[in-house]
């Protein structure tokens, strides 16, 4: 029998600011609740300017950090890093390339990034706990496609990069006007030196045919309304299920990890194909399935024994203080989540702290929220409050009690 097994999960951590000097009595209590875990994991949201320097390649929410704050993140409690993100490729390969140096230089279990394709779908492996611990990250975008990772081929070298899930987003137009966008395919093409000088290998051509039409990039598919469809590539989801299996055939304890910004209207609400894809991946033999893109928390499902959490928001987000779209009270609330395994390797309780970035959680300075903070009573309840109606249409009980609560558990699959 092996000693109990705990896994603490948090938001994404967006971090420009050395955070080891803030002394607060309810920080002090977040950071014990981190500690408490063998496995303590955030997506790494940004990217590390090195010694391979690197430059920017986008003009708004660029951003990049120092070396430093892995130290920080370690300083707390983090030992376990998702490197797949929009943010991952903002100072380019060179960037990549610093990162990876220096988590492995911390000893951190990572994933997520690599020199080329197949080293970034290599999950990270690692004993942490007294038990082998495999993580597999990746990011399904949208993005360019020059920020994910691509092996060498006879005629072009190899790019550091993300580790992708291929996705199609699709326009779904009713029959008349998917007619009318037929006929105007001729007019909308590009011209043929334009594609010779700017297109990628990857570009699928402007073809129309039965019920779609591709205007390099742009699909746009016959439906009953107008909508978006997003789908998920079975030959990319089939790579990263196969190193799931592999992972469990070695009775691995396996975190699962998406980010993507394909996000519905309702940014706190579930995109489809994400429900589907975790329930995969769990199928496949993930034990815990995390995602974060959306900047807000939005539910937690336990599906054959393995937690689910479909958003978990934001724990550090250190933005410029001119980007007024984060000003949303729901972008600086979020929880920090225990997952508690018994000696068998079942899953038996998670444990929620609540918690809010700065003091209030209200609009205000960018640059005063420096950390998470346990969120005082009310709005503990009320954050709890939202996040178990949210998990409820996903079949999951939470026991709210005051300002904290819990997911007990009976009957979970064991993991190992």
């Amino acid at each position: 029998m092996e000693d109990p097994f705990c896994v603490v999960v948090t938001g994404q951590s967006l971090i420009t600011h050395d955070i080891r000097h803030v002394h607060d009595e309810r920080f002090a209590e977040v950071i014990g609740f981190l500690r408490q875990g063998d496995v303590v994991f955030t997506n790494f949201e940004s990217t590390i300017l090195g010694k391979h320097g690197g430059w920017p390649t986008k003009g708004k929410y660029f951003g990049y950090s120092k070396a430093e704050m892995l130290d920080a993140l370690k300083a707390i409690g983090f030992n376990a890093l998702a490197l797949a993100n929009n943010h991952a490729f903002d100072l380019g390969p060179c960037g990549v390339l610093s990162t990876l140096e220096e988590v492995e230089a911390r000893s951190f279990l990572y994933a997520g990034i690599g020199n080329d394709e197949t080293d970034a779908a290599i999950p990270g492996r690692r004993r942490l706990g007294g038990r082998k611990v495999t993580l597999l990250a990746v990011d399904a975008g949208p993005g360019p496609a020059n920020m994910y990772a691509a092996d060498r081929t006879p005629l072009r070298p190899a790019r550091p990069g993300v580790n992708r899930l291929n996705t199609l987003r699709k326009v779904c137009v009713p029959d008349g006007h998917f007619r009318r966008l037929a006929r105007l395919g001729a007019d909308l093409r590009s011209s043929e030196l334009e594609l010779t000088n700017y297109a990628q290998p990857e570009d699928p051509p402007a073809v129309a045919s039965g019920t779609e039409i591709n205007f390099y990039g742009t699909i746009f598919a016959q439906a009953a309304g107008f909508g978006r469809r997003i789908e998920v590539d079975p030959q990319s989801a089939a790579t990263h299920l196969s190193a799931i299996r592999q992972a469990s055939a070695r009775g691995d304890f396996i975190v699962a990890y998406l980010h993507h910004h394909h996000w519905e209207p309702g940014w706190q609400e579930v995109p489809l194909w994400v429900q589907a894809f975790a329930r995969t991946c769990v199928d496949a033999g993930a034990d815990l399935f995390v995602s974060h893109g959306a900047p807000v928390l939005q539910a937690v499902e336990i599906y054959k024994g393995a937690p689910i959490f479909y958003g978990l928001g934001n724990f550090l987000f250190h933005v410029h203080p001119d980007e007024t779209e984060w000003d949303p009270p729901e972008v600086w609330q979020s929880i920090v989540a225990a997952c508690r395994y018994d000696a068998g390797g079942g899953l038996h309780a998670i444990d929620l702290l609540p918690v809010v970035i700065g003091g209030d959680g209200q609009a205000g300075s960018a640059t005063n929220r420096l950390v998470p903070v346990a969120a005082p009573e009310s709005m503990a309840r009320d954050i709890l409050a939202g996040f178990a109606i949210r998990s409820r249409a996903f079949g999951t009980e939470i026991a709210v009690s005051g300002h904290s609560a819990t997911i007990a558990l009976s009957g979970a699959r064991k993991f190992g």
